[in-house]
């Protein structure tokens, strides 16, 4: 296993995911209700399925368009949606 893309690719999403809605709701559904262990493992599938699922498509993506067009694409994708979230458009 390459430890150093493990932390770099952990410590980026970690920090991603704070305080995001996926969090927050997660806390909402903690502080209504007492199954907790239920919550934190639907929870905890949910992020590892939808990762899965980023890994899977990437992965197919990239033997489609190359890794630089990729990351063009993804990066205007998110200047747009944070352009269209300052002014409101979103």
């Amino acid at each position: 296993m390459n430890w150093k893309m493990f932390l770099t690719i952990f410590g980026t999403i970690f920090i991603a995911e704070l305080g995001d809605k996926t969090q927050l709701a997660t806390m909402a559904y903690a502080a209504s209700n007492d199954a907790k262990l239920t919550i934190f493992l639907a929870s905890a599938s949910a992020l590892t399925l939808s990762s899965l699922l980023g890994v899977l498509f990437g992965a197919a993506l990239y033997k489609i368009i190359p890794a630089d067009y990729l990351r063009y694409i993804a990066s205007s994708g998110f200047i747009i949606i944070g352009l269209l979230m300052l002014f409101n458009k979103i």
